[in-house]
């Protein structure tokens, strides 16, 4: 009876738990107590932090490979691999990161930027945060080149893009990364206001922008269909990203589609969100996760958000003082990709300032900027490395 008891026992996953699954549980709670109590990103992290704990689950077997076997010239599944193992082929095949975009496309109004052609340099500036930190990881002796671009990418603030480039150049950093990504975009108010208000004077925070010019319904439509075409022609790598999130802008803005907008708006980037969210925490695992180089993407992460932050902000300063402008340089910030949450941040730091100064609209345009900035430079990343 004793020996029943203790071969049950050890059939449980309590036997199996370790020190090192025992930590990822814990994470995986954290990451839960950020999302619900905190209201970081719950939308995101909800489902990662869920899937962390799913995969340190002793004996689970959630993220299991299937064992095959080969049997007259034919491969049969001897065991079937874990739920979470296929729905992660999703985000190893890059299928999930193109179809978010494909319904960021359909909730973005790309009119902002349309009106103000200029914030797309501010949205260029944002990226370098993604080019700097690329140089320091690759400095810091702990990565190669293809896993400093992974980390890099962090800067962008855009989690489908670092999960899309990490899945070609690094997968075996992708819990890390996109975990880094989903949780510094989620902590944008927090991150940003303070290098904000370091780089400018309280006359610049107070700088009141012109109302922005009605953009025509042709030239919405035309937008995006040229965008694709030229950024597609420029960074071949980049078109599977910018394709996916211009034609959901396209099913927004060409007005005889609208079952496929509100499908691409709604359902389906809902559904893809659940299995992105989930199959990325489950690649979480104690194993991969309790590294040395896990703190190291972890700091590089923050690093690059910060820089891509201030270069938006110092480029707008420069561009009021070489060419006259009148640009309020707090929408800068907004062109990392924290889409709309880096352009509230702006309108909610101006406003301190100055209750009478509406932003939003206008920080918008390099918010959407960066949206586009940070898939190019993927593309730009993977053409040089994914060789």
């Amino acid at each position: 009876m004793l020996e029943a008891l203790l071969e049950f026992f050890k059939s449980t996953g309590l036997y199996g738990l370790t020190p090192g699954a025992i930590t990822m549980l814990l994470v995986g709670c954290v990451l839960l107590y950020l999302a619900i109590v905190k209201r970081f990103e719950p939308l995101l992290l909800v489902p990662i932090a869920f899937g962390v704990i799913l995969t340190n689950l002793p004996l689970a077997g959630l993220m299991a490979e299937p064992v095959l076997e080969v049997k007259d010239n034919l491969i049969h599944t001897v065991q079937p691999g874990g739920l979470l193992y296929y729905l992660f082929q999703g985000d190893h095949l890059g299928i999930f990161p193109p179809l978010i975009f494909m319904g960021v496309g359909a909730m973005t109004d790309f009119g902002p930027l349309i009106a103000n052609p200029k914030s797309l340099l501010l949205g260029a500036a944002a990226q370098f945060g993604i080019f700097i930190t690329f140089i320091g990881a690759i400095s810091s002796g702990l990565f190669t080149a293809q896993e400093a671009a992974s980390i890099g990418i962090i800067g962008g603030a855009d989690g489908p893009t670092a999960i899309f480039l990490s899945s070609k150049l690094s997968p075996h950093l992708l819990g890390p990364i996109a975990i880094a990504a989903y949780s510094y975009m989620a902590l944008v108010p927090i991150i940003q206001p303070p290098i904000m208000r370091l780089l400018t004077s309280r006359e610049e925070r107070s700088i009141k922008m012109t109302q922005l010019r009605t953009v025509t319904t042709r030239e919405k439509i035309i937008f995006p269909i040229i965008v694709t075409v030229i950024v597609s022609l420029m960074v071949p790598p980049a078109a599977t990203l910018i394709g996916m999130l211009m034609l959901g802008n396209l099913f927004r803005e060409c007005g005889v589609v609208g079952r496929l907008e509100d499908t691409a708006k709604n359902a389906l980037i809902n559904i893809i969100t659940i299995f992105l969210g989930i199959t990325v925490g489950a690649t979480a695992t104690a194993e991969q996760f309790l590294k040395i180089e896990t703190l190291a993407i972890l700091c590089l992460g923050v690093v690059a958000f910060g820089i891509g932050t201030a270069s938006g902000v110092l480029l707008a300063k420069l561009m009021n003082r070489v060419f006259r402008m009148n640009i309020n340089p707090l929408i800068g910030s907004a062109g990392v990709s924290a889409v709309p949450m880096a352009a509230r941040v702006s309108q909610v730091v101006g406003q301190k300032e100055d209750p009478g100064n509406f932003l939003l609209m206008h920080a918008m345009g390099p918010n959407v900027a960066g949206v586009i900035g940070s898939a190019v430079s993927a593309g730009v990343l993977l053409s040089i490395f994914g060789g």
